[in-house]
């Protein structure tokens, strides 16, 4: 818009806006942006995912590069005698018709991060193919490049052919000279800022080097971004330092030099004869490029709809394309009129592709089931599948007393899936192992509590080898994807309950954003919203809690109804066999039965029935029940109950068929009752109850079903006749 195409056209606001000495700051900022982002680029990508890659996603790529590039040739070769001198070259031709065939891995990672597929089946499958897409295309772009140069002399080629292998060959010599300064960084401490300083500056150098040589300015900051160890500590660091300023700075003014290179009045002036080769070269390219990919997946297996979504995904085209037709200005391949109109397919194509993507796949559908996942509807003697989320090592004292209590027995199994996350910085691509001991060693740097993680699971784990079946997982994501992977482990590993640690900081705020990523568009929301099973979020009140040497400890489940409240029960009616705990369970009725819900009062009713009739000759559980006429009387009746006796736990429901009579007056002042549900969050923050903990439970929500509906357990029989339940 600030360009010849539209504001740009009036003299005054050239004058205004772009003083003369305007351009030449904007274009020589546009490329600082260029090759700093280029290098992060290159540090973010791991080159050990071309290994990992399977003979599907080669073939695929393959196919996505191949099938463009031949197609676009011929049709350049039919419609060679209308083009212009330049654009008829045989080296122009290979440029353009490689650009429609490549798929740049830099482009398709920011797309994947925005859209949060990184994590995604669909995601990780087009990341593969862009890799080994980019990688067959620096090849070809070398021959291009070369073949450029032999437009000019014999001797162009041969300087450009000695200026690869001088590169080439300072290759080992940067490598070792990255690693002697990981070699000076003590264990645990950030790289020396001199060092990062030294390197981003060498990124410029580089960049000089490269283009003085006829290598392209893109290209050195890149390959020395590929030559940084990735992960902690140098690769993470440098990610840290620099892409704030880079995505933020940099990058707008590199947008903006090339939004006032676009001219569509050139485009009228030049008219449809002179751009009607290149227009056919644009439409073959972007199609080829969609039905090759697309039928190449099919045949290879993929489903209809993901292969979709791939050729979407592969077809799109950002930044680097965009620095890419710049360069090609500047060597006279095309001229502004063909500039132009390469900008407009691109925002065009974008601009539909994009929003399709995000309707035909949704990454969070294959995690919602139409099946019970339940503490609740697991029967006595099946193993209980348990997903323990860790964020790292501060999460253990908590989770692992919690385990102990839980009280597991060989007549009650149970299986722990214990997931280790860690943020993704530095390496672009995610990553999820499932570890076996000897791989601990090797993966220690990316995954730095990895070792004391595992320990401490493995003694939890001794003398229980009967009863506990223990299994360790990692994965290095970013946080918007975070939540997926939690999901697809829980749906893997059959898990009926997930546990997410919370811990509170030393100012009483719960510590979400800088473990968990904020409060509303948290990965605890978003685990909450999507999870295949129920969910416990277990907030640590104590600075670090460690059991009392008691003989007893006590626990009290707040039972409000609902569907959260009975999986609570359910969950506490597990711990309930451990001869070192004492339970409480208090019942909240509404007085005079005011806001209930009549079914979901019945199966209350059913639940709780149950329950005690199971422990009534269990002198360590107590039940009793409370009429409430609002939250201040429920807030008091609390207070009261925390002064009658310490209870080392407090358990409740989240929030999903709560009477809403019983909070009346509650939701004004909850702060994090987006995710902790209105008494949940009371009970985390207030002063009046101390406790060690306190763990809120929210009951899987099924697909296609409210919070309403309801599958008894197999131990308890129900059935309707004429409108009524019966027990």
């Amino acid at each position: 818009m600030m360009g010849p195409s539209l504001l740009a056209r009036h003299k005054s606001f050239t004058s205004l806006v772009f003083p003369f000495t305007s351009d030449f700051v904007l274009e020589n900022l546009g490329r600082m942006g260029l090759t700093l982002f280029l290098f992060v680029v290159g540090v973010k990508m791991d080159l050990g995912l071309l290994k990992r890659s399977g003979k599907k996603h080669l073939y695929i790529a393959l196919a996505s590069v191949f099938g463009p590039l031949l197609i676009v040739s011929i049709v350049a070769v039919l419609t060679r005698e209308s083009m212009d001198e330049e654009l008829a070259r045989v080296s122009s031709i290979g440029e353009i018709a490689l650009s429609f065939s490549v798929t740049t891995f830099p482009v398709h990672y920011t797309i994947l991060e925005e859209l949060n597929l990184l994590c995604s089946e669909v995601g990780n499958m087009a990341l593969s193919i862009a890799l080994i897409s980019d990688a067959i295309g620096i090849n070809f772009m070398v021959v291009f490049e070369a073949m450029k140069q032999g437009d000019g002399s014999a001797q162009s080629i041969i300087w450009y052919s000695i200026s690869c292998v001088v590169m080439a060959a300072f290759t080992p010599v940067i490598r070792r000279a990255m690693v002697w300064i990981i070699e000076q960084t003590q264990e645990g401490e950030a790289v020396d800022q001199f060092y990062v300083i030294a390197i981003l500056l060498g990124s410029f150098v580089a960049a000089f080097v490269t283009d003085m040589f006829g290598l392209g300015i893109a290209n050195g900051s890149f390959w020395l971004g590929l030559m940084m160890p990735d992960g902690r500590p140098l690769g993470s660091t440098l990610v840290q330092k620099s892409e704030t300023i880079i995505t933020e700075v940099f990058m707008p003014c590199s947008f903006v030099f090339m939004g006032l290179y676009t001219d569509f009045y050139a485009m009228k002036e030049a008219g449809w004869s002179a751009l009607r080769p290149l227009f056919g070269l644009v439409i073959s390219g972007y199609l080829s490029k969609f039905f090759c990919t697309m039928l190449a997946a099919k045949v290879v297996g993929v489903s209809w709809r993901d292969s979709l979504a791939i050729s979407l995904i592969l077809s799109l085209r950002g930044y680097v394309e965009l620095v890419l037709y710049v360069h090609w200005v500047d060597r006279n391949v095309i001229g502004l009129p063909g500039y132009s109109l390469m900008i407009l397919g691109t925002i065009v194509v974008v601009g539909i592709l994009t929003p399709l993507i995000s309707i035909l796949y949704d990454p969070s559908k294959p995690y919602m089931l139409k099946q019970r996942r339940t503490i609740q509807h697991t029967t006595q003697g099946d193993h209980l599948r348990i997903l323990v989320c860790i964020r790292g090592k501060t999460n253990l004292p908590s989770l692992i007393n919690l385990l102990q209590l839980f009280h597991p027995t060989v007549q009650n199994p149970f299986s722990l899936h214990a997931f280790y996350l860690v943020e993704l910085i530095g390496p672009a691509n995610p990553v999820f192992v499932e570890h076996q001991n000897q791989e601990l060693e090797d993966l220690s740097g990316r995954f730095p509590d990895l070792e004391i993680i595992h320990h401490a699971l493995k003694q939890y784990q001794e003398g229980r080898e009967e009863c506990v079946e223990l299994h360790l997982f990692s994965a290095a994501t970013v946080k918007p994807t975070m939540y997926q992977d939690v999901c697809k482990l829980a749906l893997i590993s059959k898990a009926v309950f997930i546990i997410l640690p919370l811990e509170k900081k030393l100012d009483g705020e719960m510590e979400t954003t800088e473990q968990w990523g904020g409060e509303s568009g948290s990965i605890v929301t978003q685990i909450l919203d999507n999870a295949p099973c129920s969910v416990g979020l277990l907030v640590e009140k104590a600075e670090r809690w460690q059991l009392p040497q008691i003989a007893s400890y006590n626990f009290i489940v707040l039972f409000l109804g609902g569907p959260d409240s009975r999986e609570a029960l359910a969950f506490s009616d597990r711990m309930s066999g451990n001869p070192c705990v004492s339970l409480t369970v208090v019942r909240f009725l509404a007085s005079n039965a005011e806001g209930d819900d009549e079914m979901q009062r019945k199966l209350d009713d059913g639940v709780v029935t149950s329950f005690w009739v199971k422990n009534e000759a269990n002198e360590r559980v107590n039940y009793r029940e409370v009429v409430i006429r609002n939250g201040a009387d429920t807030t008091s009746a609390i207070v009261g109950m925390a002064a009658e006796k310490y209870y080392h736990m407090w358990i409740v429901g989240r929030k999903q068929g709560i009477n809403p009579s019983l909070l009346e007056g509650l939701s004004t002042w909850s702060d994090h009752k987006e995710y902790m549900g209105i008494l949940g969050d009371y009970l985390s923050f207030s002063e009046s109850v101390n406790s060690d903990s306190v763990l809120v439970v929210q009951k899987q929500v099924l697909t296609g079903k409210g919070p309403n509906f309801f599958t008894p357990p197999g131990s308890i029989v129900s059935f309707m006749r004429r409108g009524r339940l019966f027990w």
